[in-house]
């Protein structure tokens, strides 16, 4: 401070000088004086912890676990359980170990979180931002419990139930006008590499650290000639072959010939610890987010006129990979090929995108709720005149294959209680349309079959009970224009 004027100023001159002598030491390596890769270096973000015990339990746990993560996942884990251990020390200064650690204490940083505000958007955490922090600072536990470490409590301080629920969003694709004006500005991109890195996102669903790894062996085809494109080891930690569109393939071989002219050496990939070729170099170094996506896509957006009321973009990288994923869906490609050119571990990942694209679906919702809908039961009269709130209309839009019954759909919602529509057909929430008529017609047939059993047992109450059900069905296809026949 006394030479640089203050902290902050040494802070900022430091990472000047720290990033041209990365960009020296890349010149060297490229020139093949240097023959170790250069690793750029900043001053990292650290929060302080009083604890100076309980601070050397976590690096000790983190040099440990630093082989099997990438650096950043490194960093945020460390990062969490400092801010862990600030709370703390604001919170119950007395506490000054893990064996005094109570579950209280993690409920009140977790209370602290849901009014904690990001140091990035200035906007409070999102709930699964919150989540990730708990679940980080559980494993800690888990895993000095697991080695044995001493002053650990023997009992998990954190259950499942304690963690935020975290929200279950269905994968926003681009919608089709949307996507053709932001793809007709991606066409017209100047850099070569910003627009095969967009195409590739496009047609290939990739995430996007995927595409920044691509390596220059990455394109062939397939015995047909159709392009194939080789993604690398990425969120899985498994490498996967997927087709790729013609348009994309060609941008890359572009992009490929570019790189087939200059003559530098090799980087290191930070998952495989390899040296390989990369696609996507700028300056003898891998090309970052922000120069191949974020700024570009900004710029796209702008252009096509994708941003909101506050000049935002709408847009974002990873709802290039939903749109693909909800186009094989819609065209009807299996649920193992969605799995395998999206890269998802579980059919449960894939489901999702066959949920929000199941054509009978949607022809059902239409057949229910869309205007002019030949509809009958207690719950038609509710849509006939428009008394479904916004509310109930957003919630059935999105979970009507939950609502379906044997003879109709139930339009109860959850804060309604248990549906009753399987056991009273006057129910005030029952609606049936004329696909259910064989069904109908069916179950009416059944009802008075066990009413003439019922008569021959002199059963009168249940002759009754069926005869009604009878009626009632008799009634629901009346008003559907159907026959009984």
């Amino acid at each position: 401070a006394d030479y640089w004027g203050s902290v902050e100023r040494y802070g900022v001159v430091s990472k000047s000088w720290i990033t041209m002598v990365s960009q020296l030491r890349l010149v060297l390596y490229h020139r093949g004086q240097a023959h170790e890769v250069p690793r750029k270096i900043m001053p990292s973000y650290a929060v302080p912890a009083p604890q100076s015990e309980m601070v050397a339990l976590i690096d000790l746990w983190l040099q440990r676990r630093a082989p099997a993560l990438r650096p950043a996942t490194v960093y945020h884990h460390a990062l969490t359980a400092r801010r862990f251990l600030q709370h703390l020390s604001s919170v119950a200064p007395e506490v000054q170990t893990f064996a005094a650690v109570k579950h209280e204490h993690i409920v009140s940083w977790m209370d602290a979180m849901a009014t904690e505000l990001s140091p990035k958007t200035g906007r409070p955490l999102t709930t699964r931002s919150q989540r990730e922090r708990v679940i980080r600072l559980a494993q800690f536990f888990k895993d000095a419990e697991d080695w044995a470490w001493p002053g650990i409590p023997r009992w998990p301080l954190v259950a499942k139930r304690d963690l935020p629920r975290a929200p279950e969003c269905v994968p926003r694709y681009i919608p089709r006008a949307d996507l053709e004006r932001l793809m007709d500005a991606v066409r017209l991109l100047d850099d070569p590499f910003q627009r095969a890195a967009f195409l590739v996102a496009r047609w290939s669903g990739a995430r996007r650290s995927e595409i920044q790894r691509l390596t220059t062996e990455c394109l062939d085809t397939y015995p047909d000639g159709t392009a194939r494109l080789r993604l690398p080891v990425g969120k899985t930690a498994r490498e996967r072959l997927v087709p790729l569109h013609e348009e994309a393939a060609e941008a890359l071989r572009v992009v490929l010939a570019i790189r087939a002219e200059v003559a530098d050496r090799d980087l290191p990939d930070e998952r495989t610890g390899q040296l390989v070729r990369f696609v996507f170099v700028g300056r003898g170094k891998l090309m970052s987010a922000r120069q191949l996506f974020e700024n570009p896509l900004t710029r796209l957006c702008n252009a096509a006129g994708l941003v909101d009321s506050n000049g935002k973009r709408t847009i974002t990288m990873h709802r290039f990979r939903h749109t693909l994923g909800t186009e094989l869906a819609e065209r009807g490609a299996k649920l193992h090929t969605i799995m395998s050119v999206l890269g998802h571990e579980s059919p449960r990942m894939s489901m999702v995108y066959c949920r929000i694209s199941d054509a009978e679906v949607l022809r059902d919702y239409r057949s229910v709720l869309a205007p002019g809908a030949v509809i009958a039961g207690a719950g038609a009269e509710a849509i006939r005149g428009g008394d479904l709130g916004n509310d109930a209309i957003d919630w059935l839009r999105t979970n009507f294959l939950k609502t379906e019954l044997e003879l109709g759909h139930c339009l109860r919602l959850p804060s309604e209680g248990p549906c009753e529509c399987d056991l009273y057909l006057n129910c005030s929430r029952f609606v049936t349309t004329p696909s259910y008529g064989p069904r109908l017609r069916e179950r009416h047939r059944l009802e008075l079959s066990l009413a003439d059993d019922a008569r021959v047992r002199s059963w009168p109450r249940e002759v009754e009970r069926h005869c009604a059900i009878a009626r009632r069905i008799e009634g629901l296809l009346s008003d559907l224009g159907e026959t009984l026949e």
